[in-house]
């Protein structure tokens, strides 16, 4: 089965900053679709070890590579029109929270710039009701579908399972905001980049260890 691992990056589309109310209120408008935009999309095939992120830069289109990936300068609409031609040559996707997040964003952010997608990423939320396309949302499997009292964040499954976290290099998810506003798109995409390698590294240890016997037997 061909897999890919992805990720996205998002910023407020007002390119104004955000004024924090008296309490300290903190942006959040760059975590919806309809106040947000796409600022970075990570990709990865598991089966040929190969990886691309698509970002939002100055505007040169040039390309660039950063730990075997391939930087790729891209508006949003045609990042999400790359993400979907290349999403037809694969049947299981893996996220973190991409069910919660990702996907949704992906998918109404796509509907802004007409694109359809070519794939249903979020057929059924049980990863073995899904019957055209697998999507392995690894803080639904690792925390059983809510059974857990505590949904996981990547950072605490990297820590327990000794993967190397995408924070390592001084940048998350909180600082994507402030470094598109300072126009650091390469910060952006190399972070992007990271993140896409922990999910990997933990789908590899999900996959041998967790994974389902029913999911494993269907690759066969």
């Amino acid at each position: 089965m061909a897999t890919l691992v992805f990720d996205i990056e998002t910023a407020p589309l007002s390119p104004e900053p955000f004024l924090a109310s008296s309490e300290g209120e903190p942006d959040t408008r760059g975590l919806s679709p309809l106040t947000g935009q796409i600022v970075a999309i990570g990709v990865y095939d598991l089966e040929r070890q190969q990886g691309a992120v698509y970002y939002q830069g100055g505007g040169s289109g040039g390309e660039d590579s950063y730990e075997g990936f391939v930087l790729k300068e891209r508006s949003e609409k045609q990042m999400l029109e790359d993400f979907w031609i290349g999403a037809r040559d694969y049947n299981v996707f893996v996220t973190f929270a991409g069910r919660g997040f990702d996907v949704p964003f992906i998918n109404i952010r796509s509907a802004v710039h007409e694109i359809i997608p070519t794939r249903d990423l979020m057929e059924h939320r049980y990863l073995m009701r899904q019957k055209t396309t697998f999507h392995v949302d690894l803080q639904d499997q690792i925390s059983y579908y809510g059974a857990v009292s505590k949904k996981p964040s990547l950072g605490a499954c990297c820590e327990t399972f000794g993967i190397q976290s995408s924070k390592e290099g001084g940048v998350s998810g909180k600082d994507v905001a402030e470094l598109f506003l300072k126009e650091k798109f390469r910060d952006i995409a190399t972070y992007n980049a990271r993140d896409v390698i922990a999910t990997t590294e933990l789908y590899k240890k999900w996959h041998t260890y967790l994974a389902p016997l029913a999911f494993k037997n269907f690759e066969l």
